[in-house]
């Protein structure tokens, strides 16, 4: 059994991609009022927001257990609306995985566009789950994200 792996997951949205894009790379603070019950803080420990080299700490909610991870802004794309943290602390790495990347982009689709959700991860040994319920709880986001983006 490979012990590296990618999960992808695409949530249709109903907002422009720059709306997205924005929102994730400047504003991921507000996503604790948009979804409370999933995302309780977005904490800026180094840097500015949205620039590559910061670092913040979200404090979550998955598998009923509140949960932190601290991430690092390694990339971002203008241009195709990308954005790329990689985890470096919390139990995703700490416990589960050895590496773990988030990629998210938005992409067209038909007639109208599909947020992105790439999941790039080495699991620490073959018994470390995919992390397919926490991709779960990412696209529930992006939907309440989207959902309120909507309602604006």
């Amino acid at each position: 059994m490979a012990l590296s792996g990618k999960l992808i997951g695409y949530v249709e949205i109903s907002k422009g991609g720059d709306v997205f894009h924005d929102f994730i790379r400047h504003k991921p603070h507000e996503l604790v009022a948009i979804s409370p019950d999933k995302v309780h803080d977005c904490e800026l420990h180094e840097g500015e927001r949205g620039a590559v080299g910061s670092i913040f700490t979200w404090h979550y909610t998955h598998d009923g257990k509140k949960k932190f991870t601290k991430e690092i802004i390694e990339s971002v794309n203008e241009e195709n609306h990308t954005v790329v943290f990689k985890v470096i602390g919390g139990e995703l790495v700490d416990e589960l995985y050895k590496s773990f990347k988030v990629i998210f982009h938005v992409e067209p689709m038909g007639e109208g566009q599909v947020a992105v959700l790439t999941f790039e991860f080495e699991k620490r040994d073959t018994s470390v789950p995919y992390p397919t319920s926490l991709m779960d709880v990412c696209c529930n986001v992006i939907k309440d994200l989207d959902a309120h983006n909507t309602t604006k």
